[in-house]
């Protein structure tokens, strides 16, 4: 194959009805788009097409106007609605022949297991016009290779296995050589405590001032559970000016957004907890109800968490709450199983029944039933109480349904706690 254009950009095609539906996920794009990005070719958009041979034309033409690379995977198999070869030949306007190489491989695939191939099998042989044949030595359907005008055109089988083994040569072959030699470098900020809106009102003036003084920087605002993301990326030749230049930037976003940010680099929120707790050497215990244990369950899914997790108890009912955790039924008539006292007694009672340095208490009403006016569903009281100062409580309203009630009141009550450790 001729060196033709250099490929920055790239899209890829996932065919196939399944992919359209309920059961079956398109989880090749996901490893195309990192193995492209390794060698320096971003992929900017994906799209799923049904086994319909015009649609799959059309998204094609489009995809070639846009991107110097285009991968489809799936629809190469032996039956009527695997029509990724006839669209390709719609799409690009070439006829196709029979390949007597193909169908010979094929037929031998057949004879090794004692089978005679059936005849429906010769449609994996038809090749476009000026397509290069790329074997598939663990199934029956060959990829293609196709390059249109400076254009390239990958046709891939979709069992992952099959793809992945016939794509990792090209990879370190014919698309690193037409590759840039850019790199795309990524660093990412996680913030809690923040609205997306109000995390983009302070960004925003940043990202201006990178963009008038010419800096390379592409941001994405992410909303996930119980945190706000800035991802930031761009192209470059020069590792070292690369990772300078993004160091720079979150330094300048951390600056802005303060004790908000928690992470810089991905780390999750329990294992920044963790990581405090371990460097202070102080341990941790919780008494949760309307989180049913999530908040244990995140901190001992960190590695090297028996050191600092004491243990716990989930005090659903208002009897467990003052049977295992001490507190008192008169509290919990007076102000309800949802308030800050009883948060801050839960917190006190397993900090003293377990022993730790940190106590940290969780009630509140996950829904969907049980709110009232004065606590809709959604109320959270939480306290952390430390071996520093007095104890932190604090009530918050989280929105969204049961699972996302509970993960972010775990989320609240981390953030607390890293705020807690930090400030001491």
């Amino acid at each position: 194959m001729e060196k033709t254009a250099q490929l920055r950009s790239a899209e890829v095609i996932a065919v196939g009805s399944e992919l359209l539906g309920t059961t079956r996920v398109d989880s090749n794009s996901l490893y195309l788009s990192g193995r492209l990005r390794s060698i320096g070719i971003q992929l900017r958009a994906k799209s799923v097409v049904g086994d319909d041979r015009g649609a799959l034309a059309d998204v094609l033409r489009g995809a070639l106007d846009r991107a110097d690379l285009v991968v489809l995977t799936g629809g190469l198999g032996p039956t009527d609605d695997d029509v990724t070869r006839d669209a390709v030949a719609d799409a690009l306007g070439v006829p196709m022949y029979e390949d007597a190489a193909i169908v010979e491989r094929i037929r031998l695939r057949f004879a090794r297991r004692g089978l005679q191939m059936p005849e429906v099998n010769r449609k994996q042989a038809l090749v476009p016009r000026g397509a290069t044949v790329l074997p598939n030595a663990l199934g029956s359907a060959p990829g293609l290779i196709i390059d249109h005008g400076g254009r390239l055109l990958i046709l891939l089988p979709g069992p992952p296995r099959e793809l992945q083994a016939m794509f990792e040569p090209l990879l370190e072959g014919a698309l690193k050589e037409r590759a840039t030699g850019e790199r795309l470098y990524q660093a990412a900020l996680f913030v809690v405590g923040r609205s997306e809106s109000h995390v983009e009102e302070i960004a925003q003036p940043i990202y201006s001032r990178w963009r008038e003084g010419g800096a390379p920087i592409e941001t994405t605002i992410l909303a996930a559970p119980g945190q706000i993301e800035l991802h930031l990326s761009m192209r470059s030749d020069d590792p070292a000016g690369a990772e300078r230049l993004l160091a720079g930037a979150l330094a300048q976003l951390a600056e802005a957004l303060g004790g908000d940010v928690f992470s810089i680099g991905g780390t999750p929120m329990e294992s920044i907890v963790g990581e405090l707790l371990d460097r202070r050497n102080l341990t941790i215990a919780a008494a949760e109800s309307c989180t049913g244990g999530l908040l244990l369950s995140r901190l001992t899914d960190v590695p090297g968490s028996s050191k600092w997790v004491l243990g716990g108890i989930v005090a659903y009912s208002n009897a467990s709450k003052t049977l295992f955790a001490g507190v008192a039924a008169s509290m919990i008539d007076a102000h309800g199983a949802v308030s800050e006292p009883v948060a801050v007694a839960l917190a006190e009672g397993i900090r003293a029944r377990v022993g730790s340095d940190i106590g940290v208490g969780i009630t509140g009403i996950a829904g969907p039933s049980g709110g009232t006016p004065g606590k809709p569903v959604g109320t959270v009281a939480i306290a952390v109480i430390g071996p520093d100062g007095p104890a932190r409580v604090r009530t918050v309203w989280l929105p969204g349904g049961r699972t996302q009630v509970k993960f972010n009141a775990t989320q609240t009550a981390l953030d607390m706690v890293r705020r807690n450790l930090v400030a001491t």
